[in-house]
């Protein structure tokens, strides 16, 4: 076994000078960094979103009255859904009964901002359809891509040219915005550029 070898005094008093020299110095810059950070304003929530922004509510009142000169009714089946709600349809054909209707929790859907509007067809006697295929007003052309050509020349998009999963009936406006900034907390101004 070979024979220990001695620490020398000097080699720790070198160790623990560059020990204390490190301390010091990491402190020292932690507190020139605390020092030249800008003071962090808490900003307060936004308001909780509880009906449609002005804007798609507008736009939404126009595609009902452009389509009704065409000879279209259509029924709006919903418009902003609370983050409950939202998650009322995702428990619906998983731990609920009924038909899988949406991939995505609450919080997670343009619904939940007030950007995004569901419809359906009606019949002059009243049904209500979600038919792609129905032409009501005799013209050749399905009614749906009826209301989805004026739909899209009013600013929304369709949830039907979607990848994946195809959802029909949505329309949607986000100006630009994802569903993560508006979880942040950022939404578009009441009036679009």
């Amino acid at each position: 076994m070979p024979p220990r070898r001695k620490k020398s005094r000097f080699g720790r008093f070198v160790f623990y000078a560059l020990a204390i020299l490190l301390v010091y110095l990491y402190l020292d810059e932690s507190q020139m960094l605390e020092r030249s950070l800008p003071e962090v304003v808490q900003l307060e929530p936004p308001p909780p979103v509880t009906g449609l922004h002005p804007h798609v509510e507008q736009q939404k009142r126009e595609l009902i009255a452009r389509t009704e000169r065409l000879g279209i009714k259509i029924l709006i089946t919903d418009g902003h859904r609370s983050v409950e709600e939202q998650d009322a349809l995702y428990r619906q054909g998983r731990s609920e009964e009924g038909q899988i209707v949406t991939h995505v929790r609450g919080g997670g859907s343009f619904h939940n901002y007030g950007l995004a509007i569901d419809f359906a067809l009606r019949t002059p006697d009243g049904q209500v359809l979600w038919d792609l295929e129905y032409d009501g007003n005799g013209n050749g052309v399905s009614d749906w891509m009826e209301v989805v050509a004026i739909a899209k020349e009013l600013g929304f998009s369709w949830g039907g040219d979607w990848e994946g999963f195809k959802d029909y009936p949505h329309l949607q406006m986000d100006f630009g915005y994802s569903i993560a900034e508006l979880q942040r907390g950022k939404r578009p101004p009441d009036t679009p550029q």
